[in-house]
């Protein structure tokens, strides 16, 4: 076990040293700069052509298996996780408050990178005459880049489809299990539940995933966020302090205080953005596969993803971040799911904890679904349909892994598998921002939009 642990961390500081961060904010400022600024000139656009049409109950396009909105929730059901309360305690832990800023520009330029998946996703699917959708980065690299870049699509295909079983399963099932640990659950007695209560979803397949989060996302959102307020404003003559500190430390080291280390900037822009991209996903491009089952057209669903990346990121991470700077709990030397347990603990005694196992059990088990579907739809594009059921097999039964497995080694392993799959995603939008821009303005040009 510890020579798989130096192996990976090994490989570790490779994929997640300073060529790649360049790769990954690179490609979200490329982007953002080639769409002419989109995600932040036309914020108001994208909202009209987003949630505003939900709450208009505007007509779906066709096209599609699953509503635009049922498609953005599982998404978020993906996005909003683990990261978004253990990732960003994580980050804090070990990378400083600085770690928070450097969250942030992970997410303001990732707004354009999801966009950009989002777009390509529903523009390059596949649609059979029974109204199966196939779609996301293998079928953009290949469509998109050539059949001379198959190999590409498929090495994308065969890390997500591996990346699904680490990320979204076995993080997700051990952060719940850690947490129920706490109030005398077996570890193996979570896995088990978790097995039967994300089988009764999967096996359903994507329509059954969109209904299900389409329900659970928005509540456990609101929750979460409301619950996070309660605390800041409790603690609300704190607020500017945590948002000095954020700021002071990303550009300058962190010192040790109580049982926190310290940190160098390093480490601050590292967890930052490593953290910010495990839970906005922007880059990864997994997102692209549920996104193409949207009835949707490009350009439209494109500005779903902006919202995704917003809301997941410069909302929910946000909260979490301010409610452990705001009642000081980060000198506990606390990490993971603890601190931010500690922090609501702190600020709402009671409730505060109830508030973080809710958010972590609701969190994880919608990640688990939306990533059960990624994996297998990897899978099929290399394997056909095949696969599909063993998959979702093997799936469940790597939940029952996660929960009694190790936090260190899995977390380690699953941010590696992220960098591995981000590789070919990246290379596939710089590419195709030419198409991306076509697209854009050509959408830019219809009536709607200049309405």
């Amino acid at each position: 076990m510890e020579a798989l642990l130096a192996f990976n961390n090994w490989l570790n500081g490779i994929v997640w040293g300073p060529p790649f961060m360049v790769l990954l904010m690179g490609t979200g400022l490329y982007l953002t700069v080639r769409l002419g600024f989109f995600q932040f000139t036309k914020i108001g656009l994208a909202w009209r052509q987003s949630f505003g049409r939900f709450f208009k109950r505007a007509k779906e396009e066709e096209g599609g298996a699953i509503s635009s909105f049922q498609a953005v929730s599982s998404a978020m059901a993906a996005t909003i996780g683990v990261g978004n309360i253990a990732g960003v305690s994580t980050a804090i832990a070990l990378g400083g408050p600085g770690a928070i800023f450097w969250m942030w520009m992970s997410a303001l330029v990732g707004m354009a990178t999801k966009f950009g998946e989002a777009s390509l996703g529903v523009k390059y699917r596949e649609v059979d005459a029974d109204g199966t959708v196939r779609g996301g980065v293998m079928y953009y690299i290949e469509k998109g880049l050539g059949p001379q870049w198959k190999w590409l699509a498929v090495v994308y295909a065969l890390l997500a489809g591996i990346a699904a079983l680490g990320i979204g399963n076995m993080v997700q099932a051990n952060t719940m299990a850690d947490s129920m640990s706490a109030f005398g659950v077996p570890t193996w007695v979570t896995g088990a539940v978790a097995i039967v209560l994300v089988g009764a979803v999967i096996l359903g397949g994507v329509k059954r995933i969109g209904a299900t989060a389409e329900k659970l996302v928005p509540f456990m959102a609101v929750i979460y966020v409301i619950g996070s307020l309660v605390v800041i404003l409790m603690n609300v003559t704190q607020v500017g302090s945590a948002f000095g500190q954020i700021f002071y430390y990303a550009f300058n080291p962190a010192a040790a205080a109580g049982g926190f280390a310290g940190s160098a900037v390093a480490m601050a822009v590292r967890f930052g953005i490593a953290r910010g991209i495990f839970s906005n996903e922007a880059g990864l491009g997994a997102a692209s596969i549920i996104h193409a089952q949207a009835k949707n057209s490009p350009t439209r669903q494109g500005m779903w993803g902006i919202w995704e990346v917003f809301i997941d990121t410069i909302v929910v991470c946000t909260m979490t971040a301010l409610v452990i700077l705001t009642t000081g709990v980060i000198e506990t030397g606390e990490t993971g799911a603890s601190l931010a347990s500690a922090a609501f603990n702190a600020g709402l005694p009671g409730p505060g904890g109830t508030i973080v196992l809710l958010g972590l059990v609701l969190f994880s088990y919608t990640t688990m679904l939306t990533w059960s579907f990624y994996g297998e739809k990897s899978w099929e594009y290399i394997f056909g349909k095949k696969i599909i059921l063993p998959y979702r097999i093997l799936f469940l039964g790597f939940l029952m892994v996660g929960a009694v497995g190790g936090l260190e080694l899995i977390w380690n392993i699953a941010d590696t598998l992220n960098g591995l799959m981000a590789a070919p995603n990246l290379i596939a939008l710089l590419v195709l921002a030419g198409v991306l821009v076509k697209e854009k303005n050509s959408y830019m040009e219809s009536p709607e939009a200049k309405e």
